[in-house]
């Protein structure tokens, strides 16, 4: 039987990567618990001091199909390529010039959230195509 798992990341502002991964996944920053009309409320209620409540943040899918992710506040910062990285699927089943057009209008997109464009690998008979790229915390993810 297959287990449900979750996408972890470590990172420095987990508030900020939640909103940036949230809209360039189409999912929703994970709501807080019922009884509580924000995350603030419900540390204040929890007794978390105000300046851990950007430790940690979530973000869910809201058809409920994919994995949790979850970002955790780490000291450290990034110091090498990541070894997991995720590949957003933003032009399944095109080709060709199509593909790499709906590519860059996506690419372009997540730029305005803050993310960098790295490379872009050319069509080339074995490879459908693909924009690599970073987060704003420099993470690499793919667009295929």
């Amino acid at each position: 039987m297959a287990k449900e798992f979750q996408v972890t990341y470590d990172c420095a502002d987990p508030g900020a990567q939640a909103a940036f991964w949230a809209e360039a996944l189409g999912y929703r920053v994970q709501p807080p618990p019922e009884g509580f009309p924000d995350w603030t409320a419900a540390l204040m209620a929890w007794g978390v001091p105000p300046e851990h409540h950007n430790d940690r943040s979530a973000i869910t899918d809201p058809d409920g199909n994919g994995p949790r992710v979850f970002f955790q506040k780490v000291p450290e910062g990034k110091t090498a390529k990541n070894r997991v990285h995720l590949d957003l699927r933003a032009a399944p089943g095109l080709t060709g010039e199509e593909r790499m057009a709906v590519l860059e209008k996506e690419a372009t997109r997540l730029e305005g959230l803050g993310a960098k464009r790295l490379y872009r690998l050319e069509p080339n008979g074995i490879d459908e195509g693909m924009i690599a790229m970073a987060d704003p915390e420099g993470n690499e993810f793919c667009l295929d």
